[in-house]
């Protein structure tokens, strides 16, 4: 870096420790231009009642610093990540990465409160925020001490269901793209997952978020969820794991006879979802294409080629009628595992597909709740287990659709104390915080509950 910019940068008060150790100076130089951009681009005042247009060439920058001055919910992000509300090392010590613009990629920051990270957050305007674990060291501070000492110590138990896993079985969409049909495959993950990190391991503090584009993230927020090592989340990986096996493998589910409870209340869920989506919506029987999939399940070649030659005399007949016909040939042949297989075929169309490398290693980051998706533009928002059927990603606020909503508020007339609600609530992002402030609170409640239990213990000795 010229001595030039080096200036420059101290001018601006910029924090040279976000830099990883590995980053050469023409990627610190990009993340100069990036900063000098948008300064140019956007006002250095905040944003403060009514909004002025953006020019259409400046509108995701606009846009964007609009949404992190007006509308990040930085004091619950702040309580939720600090587990508490006296400041911890559970947010001093938490690494978060920012990507800018050009795929500008800084790993490693830390913060010493949220006003500091809303600041920094505020003048480089990342376009995906993604957050890591805690570590011993801060991780700012990470090129300052051996590299042995610089180890994580905890982070929530995360898992990562994205929708191009379903593409081998979902027909209506492909890739990053997705639709009412076949995002109702998030809606039984999330059923699934939920019902079991609760009922089965005792979990009480999940926050489901929306990815912004084609899936979905679990945030496990318990302490003793957060204390696991890589080997205790591998297990419950392992344990919640049904598909398996890559694209080259046709039977990916091959269970017990006598299924273990949970697998028991995961077929219950996911059988109320196979005919309407998977016959149905997703017409898996409809086509030779399609069919031959499920077909390639059964290792029986007579059934495979009777079920074929019957179908493609009646191609037109409906996919619950198709289904049928296999579970009477399964029972025609007298095959014993007759019923299992129409169960696993159940399953392998419906049950969740992890991505086991995001849950069992600590230091794996995970992007953010309410960041904002580059492409899509919409915000990564929180999901109502209980009534994820509701949820319809299609209709989640974009930066444009807020800044639309925030302008015709502020165009009313309003009195003075409507003036001084939060910014959020003019919107249809208010839901959405609301379901974030009721998940924190009630970690808080019970952090504090736990303080005052110690306390009264430690009275009593």
């Amino acid at each position: 870096m010229t001595d030039q910019n080096s200036e420059e940068l101290k001018n601006e008060d910029f924090d040279m420790s976000i830099f990883d150790d590995d980053m050469d100076d023409d990627i610190i130089n990009q993340v100069d231009d990036h900063l000098a951009n948008v300064h140019l681009q956007t006002p250095e005042r905040p944003f403060k009642k009514s909004l002025i247009s953006a020019p259409p060439e400046d509108d995701q920058v606009f846009l964007l610093r609009l949404f992190y001055q007006r509308f990040f919910p930085y004091k619950t992000y702040f309580n939720w990540l600090n587990y508490g509300l006296d400041i911890s090392k559970n947010f001093t010590h938490r690494e978060f990465s920012f990507t800018l613009p050009s795929d500008i990629y800084i790993r490693y920051n830390s913060f010493a409160n949220i006003d500091v990270m809303k600041k920094e957050i505020e003048r480089l305007q990342p376009i995906k925020i993604d957050i890591g674990a805690v570590y011993t060291v801060k991780p700012k501070d990470k090129k300052t001490v051996n590299e042995k000492v610089f180890k994580p110590l905890e982070k929530e138990l995360v898992f990562d269901i994205d929708m191009t896993d379903y593409d081998e079985i979902r027909t209506c969409c492909s890739g990053g793209d997705i639709c009412n049909k076949c995002w109702t495959f998030m809606t039984i993950a999330i059923k699934v997952i939920d019902a079991a990190l609760r009922e089965d391991f005792g979990f009480k503090h999940l926050l489901w978020v929306y990815s912004g584009r084609r899936g979905v993230h679990c945030w496990v927020s318990d302490e003793r969820a957060r204390k696991l090592d890589n080997e205790s989340r591998k297990a419950i990986v392992g344990f919640l794991e049904v598909i398996k096996g890559g694209a080259e493998v046709s039977r990916k589910v091959k269970l017990p006879y006598i299924l273990h409870p949970s697998l028991n209340r995961s077929l219950e869920i996911v059988k109320m979802y196979f005919g309407s989506l998977v016959l149905g919506e997703q017409e898996v029987l409809d086509t030779p294409e399609s069919w031959n999939k499920v077909l390639d399940f059964i290792n029986d070649a007579d059934i495979k080629n009777d079920l074929n030659d019957q179908w493609n005399e009646s191609p037109s007949r409906s996919g619950i009628d198709k289904w049928q016909d296999l579970r009477n040939e399964l029972e025609r042949k007298k095959r014993p595992d007759r019923e299992s297989v129409a169960r696993d075929l159940i399953f392998q169309y419906t049950y969740p597909r992890l991505d086991d490398k995001v849950s069992v290693q600590i230091n794996h980051l995970l992007k953010s709740p309410f960041c904002v998706h580059p492409k899509t533009q919409r915000v990564c928002v929180p999901i109502n287990p209980e009534v994820c059927e509701k949820f319809d990603p299609l209709a989640v606020p974009t930066l444009s659709k807020l800044s639309e909503e925030l302008n015709t508020y502020d165009a009313k007339d309003h009195n003075d104390s409507d003036r001084k609600i939060p910014d959020y609530k003019k919107t249809s992002l208010r839901p959405y915080i609301e379901i974030f402030e009721k998940f924190v609170n009630n970690l808080i409640i019970e952090k504090q509950r736990e303080k005052r239990d110690d306390a009264q213990t430690s009275m009593e000795f």
